[in-house]
């Protein structure tokens, strides 16, 4: 059954944790997958259960059990995504992407949401050794829903809760006390390149400034290519040849505030600060950008921090030459 792990790379000690708690019947109440995003700790979440799940079942049924687990449809597997409010109703990342959502503030994990995990809880297992609840960025919980969910902790009855997150500073001190801890590393460069490859991914490998941003983690170099793709190619190239002129530097922030949400303007710094750094190696320029970050967390007008960026950087490059 240890195939059912071929799918996660790289994190042979995270495998093999998990294992030998299915196989010596030590899986604990609650686990703390903990590491950078796009490491594998979603997909660890999901292999572990089929690993679970499947130990446990009759020959004849594995093959429906482990369709069920990969469509997302099984009666004791509940996961739980942060969340927008959008009209009354609660989407994630992916549906308020689908509805062209243009978001300002980032999705969270609502007191409402621990309120069904309580409720899912409050019933045994339908068919599986026991139910399983998972949490992806358990960081986004507010003290009230951590609070709530530390009381479905302490009981958690016949099941396990996993908890998704980058590191154990990001929740609250209470709720790690209560999780074992599996830590996942981020991968070297042939790892990465492995891994990439081998998810025809191959293409990422041709742009230094995405495995800059990813550092080691394959999920966020395909979601960082993902993105490139999305932003307007024109935008993109005028952006890394830096405005020449006023003029060009505030159209070009129109054109930004324009296409772009908050997220997608903040991966763009991410991406600009590595490519500009490839390109000049000018300190000046990373640390403006990083100030255009701040800003766009503090919701402060995108226009208008992207028109002092670009000046600032316009007039950064002209003064060089």
């Amino acid at each position: 059954m240890r195939e059912c792990f071929a799918p996660l790379l790289g994190q042979q000690q995270a495998v093999e944790l998990l294992t030998q708690a299915v196989q010596q019947n030590r899986v604990a109440p609650a686990y703390m997958f903990v590491g950078a995003d796009g490491v594998g700790r979603s997909l660890a979440a999901r292999c572990f259960i089929e690993f679970l799940f499947t130990s446990a079942a009759k020959k004849e049924s594995l093959s429906s059990l482990q369709q069920r687990l990969r469509q997302g449809n099984h009666p004791d597997v509940l996961w739980v995504q942060p969340t927008y409010q959008y009209q009354g109703q609660r989407l994630t990342a992916t549906e308020a992407a689908a509805k062209k959502l243009k978001r300002k503030a980032p999705p969270l994990i609502r007191l409402e949401q621990i309120r069904e995990i309580t409720e899912f809880l409050s019933r045994p297992p339908l068919e599986a050794p026991r139910n399983i609840v998972v949490l992806e960025e358990a960081q986004t919980m507010a003290e009230p829903a951590a609070n709530a969910l530390l009381k479905t902790l302490e009981e958690p009855g016949k099941a396990t809760i996993i908890l998704i997150t980058p590191s154990p500073e990001s929740v609250l001190p209470t709720l790690v006390s209560r999780c074992q801890r599996i830590a996942f590393s981020r991968l070297d460069i042939v790892s990465l390149t492995q891994v990439l490859t081998q998810t025809s991914n191959q293409e990422i490998l041709q742009h230094p400034a995405i495995l800059s941003i990813a550092a080691g983690s394959p999920g966020s170099a395909i979601a960082a290519y993902e993105q490139l793709q999305a932003i307007p190619q024109d935008l993109l190239q005028n952006l890394l040849q830096v405005p020449t002129s006023q003029r060009k530097a505030l159209e070009l922030a129109k054109q930004i505030d324009k296409d772009l949400d908050t997220e997608a303007q903040l991966w763009l710094v991410d991406y600009l600060q590595q490519s500009y750094w490839q390109q000049w190696y000018q300190p000046a320029m990373i640390n403006q950008l990083e100030q255009t970050r701040k800003y766009l967390l503090a919701y402060a007008q995108p226009r208008l921090v992207w028109e002092c960026t670009l000046l600032f950087l316009c007039q950064t490059l002209n003064w060089q030459n």
